[in-house]
């Protein structure tokens, strides 16, 4: 029986065709586009999950300042890890991470440069299960020159050497062994690095002397990643309640208010997709990723729904002569069944396929790294899901409505499919249609959002203008600055002691005369030589810039941000204190955003520095390749062998925003595939149509009708349902857009221009889709249609 109904089924396809590729079609782009994007929501989902103790494993954020100056930092101080082991009840174990420097190691002729390298503690490899290869997981560190590498920096350097026992040498200078080699980190995993090295190796930089005594009195530097290991069943708020008092007491110089901070205890499993301080900026794109997987299995779903029951009324009477020979309704219901079961069999070889060959170019748009892989559950788990959901989806109803019909009645021509099944129909046109429209909208809304934040003026010019480390060239400043300034495309140059873009230095260590003496204020900090903000065009407001004699050490600028939350009247002249440094305000800069425009403009505090370790080269644009040419001599000359680095400031301003720009690639192409099934369908309907009018084409035509009257006539029931789709789809788009540009402190607003944009876009769309078989229809010879009557 049930070969006999596969072999029917497998004559009905073959025999209609055209219908049968528009199906197979639609429903192949439909389960590989809405498996790709399933894998990737996996992926999102499952970060840091392959842990054991990933549910008793929390994140320490900082939560620090007042006010409209409140912040959550997803790092701590080194001590808070000190001081919980011994005085916090329900802290089993922790572990600090704190990022290295970027440096060149080498080994025999191999010279390589590392930007992946953190120090860390040794109870990193007893929190959690990062897969050693080689070397002793319960004692990582023998010593304090001892280097944790992976398995591919291994290979790297050593080739298929055993690493461990190799010793490396960072910058022509320090040796490290080699004591262990770990598995890569996973792709899924929010702790990744290169290479590890001791937590000692940063406590040895303290000598006791200094304003911070050791690492674990140091409670001034917001720099480590930290993370607890918590006791089954302990409270979590307690415990950064307890940390908080424990800083009051040994930090009394860092202000807080005990009744409002507290550290924060973030779970492991929620650091990827959430930010500190509870954004969701991660899982709202997540979630936006699955309503559109939905939404693209959606419309297939209803481009087959759609032609199986506008094509019901021609395989009427074959199935009254089945019913008249004996068959039973539910041999009917599952003839129809195993139709569609034969559609999505052929439909999900054919995605298997398309998946395999799109994958390496989805994996470079999306930044991941996922694969196809048919022997892991996962991704059955992903595809059982994906099936059954659409096979129920687009079986169930045609199949009930074809065992459905009378046999008398359809033997004799008298059925139709009734105002009810027509207007389903209809339901369903439309329903696909507001998915196309909103995701056109979105696709527009999103596109728009990008041009606006990589054109707008972050109030500094960044154009033409490359950075790098100078390393030995900072003590020769003066003279490279000289000789870089007289070179062929050079315009100016000047030095800060941190990056412009993407500023992440911060202290809590800034005073001031009328300060709230029980306030606490965290401020960014940046220093800058004399010819800083000339290059960078940042506009002064009031006061004057540095003049770069030595009295500018005590002397501060302010961007507007600083001044209005710290409340400081006609702040030029007034006292300010940095740190352990005493000076005067001499100057208000106009503020500038140095982060992604998803974040406020933060309070910055400029000093002067004109010894920092970091050279901006600002070039005129066509000689630009002479100026880094000649910055590559100056630092084969200062610095010998040691590959020469450096970056434009427009990419680094650019990776700012590269999770963004890639979710607005990956719309573009999702909408792109959600509109091209949708007109597969509209394609279908559009020639069915056609072809049960031919009769009365003709007549019309014989009458004397146009073919622009004829066009008219098939197209406008279709066009009434996208213009209601446009209607219908608008406020859906708006709602969400507006939800989703919230997360941009500085965003575009959504006008009336993009709806009627995508509205005319989504016409024309259908008018396209549908005139081709309404014009054929229109100029065929009406003799053709009436010889059979």
């Amino acid at each position: 029986m049930i070969k006999n109904y596969f072999k029917t089924a497998w004559r009905n396809l073959i025999k209609n065709k055209f219908y049968s590729v528009i199906n197979i079609a639609g429903l192949t782009l439909g389960l590989a586009i809405g498996m790709l994007i399933l894998l990737w929501v996996q992926d999102e989902l499952s970060f840091d999950s392959f842990h054991t103790k990933t549910k008793n494993i929390y994140r320490v954020n900082s939560y620090l300042g007042s006010g409209s100056t409140k912040r959550i930092w997803d790092n701590a101080q080194a001590p808070v890890a000190t001081y919980a082991l011994k005085e916090v009840p329900g802290v089993k174990n922790a572990v600090r991470i704190t990022h290295a420097y970027n440096s060149v190691f080498g080994y025999k002729d191999k010279l390589l440069k590392e930007e992946n390298a953190a120090y860390t503690d040794p109870s990193l490899f007893r929190m959690f299960d990062f897969r050693w290869i080689k070397g002793d997981a319960t004692n990582p560190f023998p010593n304090d020159q001892s280097v944790i590498i992976t398995q591919s920096t291994a290979k790297k350097y050593f080739g298929e050497e055993d690493a461990v026992g190799k010793v490396l040498q960072q910058d022509h200078k320090d040796n490290y062994t080699v004591s262990g080699v770990i598995a890569d980190f996973p792709d899924n995993s929010s702790i990744n690095y290169d290479m590890l090295f001791s937590m000692n190796l940063v406590a040895r930089e303290y000598n006791g002397k200094g304003f911070w005594k050791s690492l674990d009195s140091n409670w001034g530097n917001f720099g480590y990643t930290t993370f607890f290991e918590i006791q089954p069943g302990t409270p979590i708020k307690p415990i950064g309640e307890k940390l908080i008092r424990i800083q009051a007491k040994n930090a009394p110089w860092i202000k807080v208010n005990l009744k409002e901070n507290a550290y924060q205890l973030q779970p492991l499993s929620t650091i990827h997709l959430y930010q500190a301080d509870g954004t969701a900026s991660g899982m709202q794109t997540v979630n936006i990723f699955l309503i559109v997987a939905v939404l693209i299995l959606l419309i297939a779903c209803i481009n087959y729904v759609n032609l199986s029951t506008a094509r019901s009324m021609i395989r009427a009477k074959e199935v009254s002569i089945r019913k008249i020979v004996g068959a039973q309704k539910t041999q009917l219901f599952a003839q129809f069944i195993i139709e569609t079961v034969l559609f999505f069999g052929i439909a999900l070889v054919f995605a298997f396929v398309l998946i395999t060959l799109i994958m390496p170019y989805y994996n470079q748009i999306s930044g991941k790294h996922m694969h196809l892989n048919l022997t892991d559950p996962a991704v059955w788990k992903i595809v059982s899901v994906t099936i059954i959901g659409t096979l129920l989806a687009s079986s169930v109803y045609p199949s009930i409505l074809l065992s459905s019909f009378e046999p008398l009645k359809a033997l004799k021509g008298k059925i139709t499919l009734g105002v009810g099944n027509v207007t389903f129909r209809k339901i369903l046109v439309t329903t696909q249609f507001v998915f196309s429209v909103t995701l056109i909208i979105v696709t527009l809304v999103i596109g728009r959002q990008l041009k606006y934040i990589r054109e707008k003026d972050p109030g500094y010019d960044r154009s033409q203008v490359f950075s790098f480390q100078m390393g030995e060239m900072q003590k020769h400043q003066d003279v490279v600055k000289a000789e870089l300034r007289n070179q062929p495309g050079v315009e100016a140059v000047t030095s800060s002691d941190n990056k412009l873009v993407n500023n992440r230095n911060t202290t809590a260590g800034v005073d001031w005369d009328g300060k709230d003496a029980n306030s606490s204020f965290i401020i960014h900090h940046l220093g800058i030589d004399e010819k800083f903000i000339p290059l960078m065009k940042i506009k002064l407001l009031a006061g004057n810039n540095f003049s770069g004699v030595k009295s500018d050490s005590a002397h501060f600028i302010l961007n507007e941000t600083a001044v209005k939350l710290t409340g400081i009247k006609k702040p030029i002249g007034k006292r300010l204190k940095l740190q352990e440094t005493e000076g005067t305000i001499i100057g208000v800069v106009k503020d500038f955003n140095t982060a992604s425009l998803k974040e406020r403009i933060e309070p910055t505090v400029i000093y002067y520095e004109p010894k920092g370790y970091l050279l901006y080269v600002k070039t005129t644009g066509r000689n630009a390749a002479k100026a880094v040419a000649a910055a590559t001599r100056l630092w084969n000359q200062y610095n010998p062998g040691f590959p020469f680095e450096y970056n434009f400031m427009d990419e680094e301003y650019g990776n700012l925003y590269k999770t963004e720009q890639r979710t607005g690639v990956l719309f573009n192409i999702f909408s792109a595939i959600a509109i091209i099934i949708s007109c597969l369908g509209l394609l279908g309907l559009a020639t069915y149509t056609a072809q049960i009018m031919t009769k009365e084409i003709g007549i019309r035509k014989v009458l004397g009708a146009s073919v622009s009257s004829i066009v008219t006539l098939v197209s406008k029931d279709f066009l009434k349902l996208v213009l209601l789709s446009i209607i219908i789809g608008s406020p859906i788009a708006w709602y969400a857009m507006n939800k989703w540009l919230q997360s941009f402190v500085y965003r575009i607003d959504i006008n009336w221009v993009i709806f009627l944009l995508a509205g005319l876009i989504s016409v024309g769309i259908a008018l396209i889709t549908i005139s081709f078989q309404s014009i054929k229809a229109a100029v065929a010879n009406p003799v053709k249609s009436l010889r059979s009557e």
